[in-house]
Parts: C-alpha cells; sequence; structure tokens
C-alpha cells in the first residue's frame, strides 16, 4: 500500500512511521509513504501557498496554482489513486469506508492549512472529502494519519497476528468486547471464569455478547444500522438479564 501525502508538514506525517505497527510495515516493505511538499512547487522565491480571502475575514486561503501542480505531480507518479481531501464537511471516516480505502494500492492524501483551501481547486482536483470528526483541527495532517493507520491495519500481514483486524472493534460493526490479561486477580476483581475455562466455543460465545451488550448501552445507532440474528439476539437477552439492576 502507498499513501502520498501532501502537506506543509511532511514531517509530521513521517513522524507517524517511526513507531508501532507502521514503523515495522515500512520495515518490511509493506508500506510506503510519500510526502509532496506544495512549497516546492510554489512559482515565487518566498514560496508562497496562501493569500488573503476575497470577502475578507480573518486568516488566510491556500492557493490554487501551487497546490494543483502539486496533485498533478503525485497524480503522475500514483496513476489512478483517488485524491482525498481531509477535511471537517466531507463524509464521515468509519469501518466500511477504511475497508475500502485498503482494496485501492495507492491513496493520495491533501493536507488542508489556515483557513482551507481556495474551492476551485477541490472542484476540480479532489475526488473525495473525509472527515473524522465534527470539530475543527489546524490541517489535515492528524486526520491523514488517522486514515493511514486504519487502512494499514487491514492490509496483510502488516499486524502481528492474521485475526487481529477481523477481530477489531467495529469489524462485524460492534465495539469489541473487554479484554483482560494476567495476573488472574487484581484487588478484589476476578478474571471472568469463562476465559479461564479453556473452552473456545464458550470464550468466542461470551465475546460476542459482551460486544453486543456494550454495543447496545455505548451505541444502539450501530445496531440500528446493523440488525441482529436470532441468536444474537438471545445472547442479548442474556446480557440484559445478567445487568439488571
Amino acid at each position: 500500500m502507498r499513501f502520498d501525502v501532501i502537506t506543509l508538514f511532511p514531517e509530521m506525517v513521517h513522524g507517524l512511521l517511526g513507531h508501532g505497527v507502521m514503523g515495522r510495515a515500512v520495515d518490511r516493505g509493506l508500506i510506503e509513504l510519500v510526502t509532496w511538499n506544495p512549497r516546492d512547487y510554489s512559482e515565487d522565491r518566498h514560496a508562497t501557498v496562501d493569500d488573503r480571502p476575497y470577502g475578507g475575514g480573518p486568516g488566510m486561503v491556500m492557493k490554487v496554482e501551487p497546490l494543483r501542480t502539486t496533485i498533478r505531480a503525485a497524480r503522475a507518479a500514483a496513476p489512478a489513486a483517488p485524491v482525498i481531501y481531509l477535511s471537517p464537511d466531507g463524509e464521515r471516516l468509519d469501518g466500511p469506508r477504511v475497508r475500502r480505502l485498503a482494496q485501492d494500492q495507492r491513496v493520495i492524501l491533501l493536507c488542508g492549512r489556515y483557513e482551507g483551501i481556495d474551492e476551485r481547486l477541490i472542484d476540480a482536483e479532489v475526488d473525495q472529502s473525509l472527515s473524522i470528526g465534527d470539530y475543527v483541527l489546524s490541517g489535515g495532517e492528524l486526520p491523514a494519519m488517522v486514515v493511514m493507520d486504519a487502512v494499514a491495519r487491514l492490509i496483510p500481514g502488516v499486524l502481528g497476528h492474521a485475526e487481529s483486524a477481523s477481530q477489531d472493534a467495529f469489524a462485524d460493526g460492534l465495539l469489541d468486547c473487554p479484554h483482560y490479561t494476567r495476573p488472574e486477580w487484581i484487588d478484589d476483581r476476578r478474571v471472568p471464569a469463562v476465559l479461564l475455562s479453556g473452552d473456545h466455543q464458550a470464550v468466542a460465545r461470551w465475546r460476542l455478547k459482551q460486544a453486543l451488550g456494550r454495543t447496545l448501552e455505548k451505541r444502539p445507532d450501530l445496531l440500528d444500522q446493523r440488525g441482529v440474528s436470532d441468536d444474537e439476539q438471545a445472547l442479548l437477552d442474556e446480557y440484559r438479564a445478567g445487568h439488571q439492576g
């Protein structure tokens, strides 16, 4: 998987690759990151990439010309890769969208700064916009890193265990179940007995019940979208019965 990131701060994005899962994926050749700085494509000696907004108001707006040249250079290096603008007004990034992005071999991520990007550039050069939430950040670098990390986890071989991604939260439209590790007792609280039983079928059933119950409690909208089978409804009924009072 190759990520081409257009950013005024390439060092921020490269910092992601020095740690953890992403760093190991790069070392193993599973992930490639290429950054493109619009200042390198500015045509004046000051490397100007922004200007005052028409109509007045605070802040600056990123200009069309250096961004357009940068995007087209990235497109030439990564043919057929979609250009994705990270913006609060984009479509919400969620599990299904991450899985679709993971099917692409290349993605170009466009990071805005200041008050945003000239709308004409977005209309002409951007294929889609994505948002990671209903709030405003100082730039698109953090959202781009969120996209890269989420997508990279689904690339075969990136995670240490083949089942890790399939058992993540939202992988089946549900929140994740609780997790425990040693020691068996902490203060007066013990690990649930089923997890110590060695009965893999019982463990799987318990984990699904907990995932369903947690989703019902914290994100019932996900269950409304996903629906539940008859067997899952029975597990939900058991969960409710065990948590009454």
